[in-house]
């Protein structure tokens, strides 16, 4: 397992700012979010994506090992700026794009339709598609994650435990996701804030591990911590890593 931070993290920072930073944190690895917005854009990708390869391979020797696309899925734009982000995965060697699942209210089947569109689109690039957990969309409940796994070849999920810990389906067990996962975001939960400090919250990091090692997980378990003016982020950063260091 490769131990990543993501530039969500420095999400309010320039993309190189936002590296520079996990380089200073002394991590290895990186996951690059695409956004509606930011320093680093889908139509960023889309207006020129040489030159948002050009991006990426900058990184300060930081190795990418996924990007993450943030964004509203009901926009009509998305399946073009989808097949640009596949592109600029294939060209610079990433294999694993996470994307949002549908809102809550979306038709199943049309779900299923979508996803089924962008896994193919992905696999013609050699690159992995997954959705992450979150609150607000289909994928809050494991279950319902489940059922679109079974019903979309080759979808996975990026597991975030802590829109199962304290959203709506707080306390349902996940691990029926396991053999699902295809990348994972991590930060300290409880049942009423969605972050809290390391250690303080109920994800419980070292079953987790262990569970992902029984099926040979061998991909990416990216740090997820925006600032909050209650804790020192830096020192949040440099927890978790060295946590999630010491369970590998």
């Amino acid at each position: 397992m490769l131990v990543a931070a993501s530039t969500d993290c420095f999400y309010q920072l320039p993309l190189s700012e936002a590296l520079g930073k996990l380089v200073d944190l002394e991590y290895s690895n990186v996951e690059i979010v695409i956004g509606d917005t930011g320093s680093f854009t889908l139509q960023d990708v889309v207006n020129d994506v040489d030159q948002a390869v050009e991006v990426c391979r900058d990184t300060n020797r930081l190795d990418v090992v996924a990007y993450n696309i943030v964004t509203n899925v009901e926009n009509k734009e998305f399946i073009d700026q989808f097949r640009a982000c596949a592109r600029l995965a294939k060209m610079t060697k990433v294999v694993q794009l996470t994307v949002p699942s549908g809102q809550l209210g979306t038709p199943f089947n049309e779900e299923v339709e979508r996803l089924r569109l962008l896994v193919s689109i992905a696999e013609q690039c050699g690159v992995r598609v997954s959705i992450r957990s979150e609150i607000g969309c289909l994928s809050e409940d494991p279950d319902t994650v489940v059922v679109l796994c079974d019903n979309v070849h080759g979808l996975g999920v990026t597991l975030d435990p802590s829109h199962y810990i304290c959203g709506p389906h707080g306390g349902k067990c996940f691990d029926k996701l396991i053999n699902y996962v295809q990348h994972v975001h991590l930060r300290d939960t409880n049942r009423e804030k969605l972050q809290v400090r390391v250690g303080q919250g109920e994800v419980e990091y070292g079953r987790l591990v262990n569970q992902l090692s029984k099926r040979r997980y061998n991909r990416g378990l990216s740090v997820s911590i925006r600032e909050d003016s209650d804790t020192d982020h830096y020192a949040e950063m440099r927890k978790m890593r060295l946590l999630l260091e010491s369970l590998l």
